[in-house]
């Protein structure tokens, strides 16, 4: 048959070829290839692992994390051989609403999100979560930058500054339960939305331990740490084909 091809090839060739083991480089595909098949493929409940969501990057460096000494150009082809992909973000809606009139606090932080020690900068934003209804709701939190730790979050029907003071009242309270309370000093980051610059959220703010610093308005990189997050919150906890997902958000406590 292949000769009927053209194709000009020795019968002892043929042969040789049909009894060679396989060689050194398809056995390592073969054994990467059942690794990332049970982080990817859906087990017999149909569900997938939360690595799942990891693109190629992402899965080389766990595979490193765990030891598996494979080149990510080698993860990269054989995902692409069998069609696994990472999750990619969706459009963003924007939530933050500046208000013209509020007086902002000075930026404390000027993108210099690296700090030494827990406790110094506390950056924060909300966004919105559409339920199984098309009813949107609003997930607001508060993260620690020295090792991005969510340590205050709440979610609420609708974006009044009551819900993004409850998440700085829990942060503080989470920080004193553990022992290490806000000294007063702790820098409180977020955008220049109307609910981080009202008076009450103002003194919240001060009750609980903390300094405001807010962004230049419609400039995501100011608070990027918290944009991060959000985003991973969104990609990989809040989408329909998330591995962490029990079924539909049919209630504000789903989120």
């Amino acid at each position: 048959m292949l000769s009927e091809h053209g194709c000009q090839i020795a019968p002892r060739t043929f042969y040789a070829w049909l009894a060679r083991p396989p060689s050194a480089r398809a056995l390592w595909d073969t054994v990467i290839t059942e690794i990332l098949a049970g982080f990817y493929e859906p087990d017999e409940h149909g569900r997938r692992k939360p690595e799942s969501l990891y693109g190629a990057t992402k899965m080389w460096a766990h595979l490193q994390r765990q030891g598996i000494a494979v080149a990510r150009c080698t993860v990269e082809r054989l995902m692409r051989a069998n069609g696994w992909r990472g999750v990619t973000r969706r459009k963003k809606v924007h939530t933050t609403i500046a208000d013209p009139a509020a007086g902002r606090a000075p930026d404390l932080v000027d993108r210099q999100f690296r700090v030494p020690a827990p406790n110094v900068l506390l950056v924060a934003d909300f966004t919105y979560v559409r339920l199984a209804s098309g009813v949107f709701v609003y997930t607001a939190f508060a993260i620690d930058a020295y090792a991005g730790r969510i340590v205050g979050w709440t979610c609420s029907a609708g974006k009044s500054d009551a819900f993004v003071r409850q998440a700085i009242r829990h942060a503080a309270q989470l920080r004193l339960n553990e022992g290490n309370p806000l000294s007063g000093n702790t820098i409180h980051h977020s955008d220049a939305g109307s609910q981080y610059t009202s008076l009450r959220f103002g003194e919240t703010l001060a009750l609980s331990g903390l300094v405001a610093s807010i962004g230049t308005v419609g400039d995501a990189f100011d608070n990027a740490l918290a944009e991060t997050t959000i985003g991973l919150y969104k990609t990989e906890a809040v989408r329909d084909d998330s591995p962490f997902r029990r079924g539909p958000l049919h209630r504000l406590t789903d989120c």
